[in-house]
């Protein structure tokens, strides 16, 4: 994710329980471009023990390919090519999630980046801009032009962050393409995610923003796999193809794939019921015996080193508390129903006065559970920190939960 998966965060996350492999923030392609320092970071100086992938956004044939080469002289485990961002500065670029109103450009660009990259190749999308009436031919070019990992977020670029997610489309995706898919969209537990695996048949599930909220959600995942697979519900081996060949993948989109985010495995047959196409599935069990359980406690423990992770040299104390309150935007969506923490910290304008709000409503009750799913009504507001026309792309400012 813009503005989230850098070296920063990732320590925070790896801290916690890694993802299976990171995604970079994207690289920005076009003709000017050149690639930013501060994502190089997060290749060049990752000490996660994860792999990393690159991630691109652009559609200049020329320019992809000149990047893709200088990237491949970094440690980079692969190359993602970004064709789902919804935010319409970035669409009315024609790239992100508007290419995919042109399949025949898209077709361009995956055998331009199919030619340049020797190893893995991975595109993350939607399932259409507006509708769905390109999704199948784009799975089409995803097999023809040989694509290594297909992560899809169940909506449309039009539907942003606010609809249901179309499980069933991922899982139309899963019987259609070659390669292993990942899907995306809502994945807010461990169990949730479980339950998305039955619904898609997905090789596994990337986790974005709810990765912010709860930087234990990968252990949790890896932990909840393995209740269902000594319930005989994974199946122990991927299919091929997927990177790093196992069957557990978990990745910050995330990005991302959390970065985002992922965590990959697959499910034989389903503990949970169906949903109806284009719902959310419906959670039949809780969280499964075993699964680490953080309290308010963890969390602010969280938040404090969140906040010294994020911390830069000269840096104004004003601006860091900004910075911060973009992740608490989705922290506070479990701490309390009223959402009282999220009103409190969202008016905190300096380092005393924000952990302050953390102490008051974190200590006091140290041991009580932080909730798994976000408590419904309570909506993260990342952009009411920072003006909408300073927000950039797919970045903290323009997602909402």
């Amino acid at each position: 994710m813009q503005d989230v998966t850098d070296l920063a965060f990732m320590s925070v996350i790896t801290h916690y329980g890694a993802p299976d492999y990171f995604f970079t923030e994207f690289f920005r392609v076009h003709a000017q471009s050149h690639l930013e320092k501060h994502i190089l970071r997060s290749i060049d100086e990752n000490s996660t023990g994860r792999p990393v992938f690159a991630q691109l956004i652009g559609e200049d044939l020329g320019h992809l390919t000149r990047t893709v080469t200088e990237l491949l002289r970094h440690n980079v485990a692969g190359i993602d090519l970004n064709l789902g961002c919804p935010a319409p500065k970035v669409y009315k670029k024609n790239v992100g999630g508007g290419l995919l109103r042109e399949p025949a450009k898209i077709a361009e660009i995956l055998g331009a980046l199919r030619a340049a990259v020797p190893g893995v190749l991975t595109v993350k999308m939607r399932i259409g801009f507006d509708d769905t009436v390109n999704f199948e031919r784009i799975l089409d070019l995803v097999n023809e032009h040989r694509v290594d990992l297909l992560a899809i977020h169940g909506r449309t670029v039009k539907e942003m962050y606010r609809s249901e997610v179309h499980y069933d489309a991922i899982a139309r995706a899963v019987g259609h393409v070659r390669c292993p898919v990942l899907a995306n969209g809502n994945v807010t537990s461990s169990a949730r995610a479980a339950t998305v695996l039955a619904e898609t048949r997905a090789a596994g599930v990337m986790i974005g923003r709810h990765a912010i909220r709860n930087p234990w959600i990968f252990r949790q995942c890896r932990e909840q796999f393995a209740h269902d697979s000594e319930l005989g519900r994974v199946i122990p081996n991927p299919p091929s193809g997927t990177p790093n060949g196992s069957n557990r993948r978990v990745k910050d989109n995330a990005p991302c794939p959390t970065s985002r985010d992922a965590v990959v495995g697959r499910v034989s047959d389903p503990p949970f019921e169906l949903s109806k196409a284009g719902q959310r599935p419906a959670l039949l069990s809780s969280t499964a015996p075993g699964v680490f359980r953080p309290t308010l406690a963890d969390v602010r423990d969280y938040i404090d080193r969140l906040y010294r992770a994020t911390a830069v040299p000269g840096l104004p104390e004003r601006l860091h508390v900004n910075k911060m309150k973009k992740y608490l935007n989705f922290v506070g969506q479990s701490v309390d129903v009223a959402g009282a923490f999220l009103h409190d910290m969202r008016r905190a304008e300096t380092e005393a006065g924000l952990f302050a709000v953390c102490d008051r409503h974190l200590l006091a009750e140290p041991a009580r559970a932080f909730a798994a799913e976000p408590y419904p009504g309570v909506i993260a507001r990342p952009n009411c920190e920072t003006p909408s026309l300073l927000a950039d792309g797919c970045s903290l400012e323009t997602i909402t939960a």
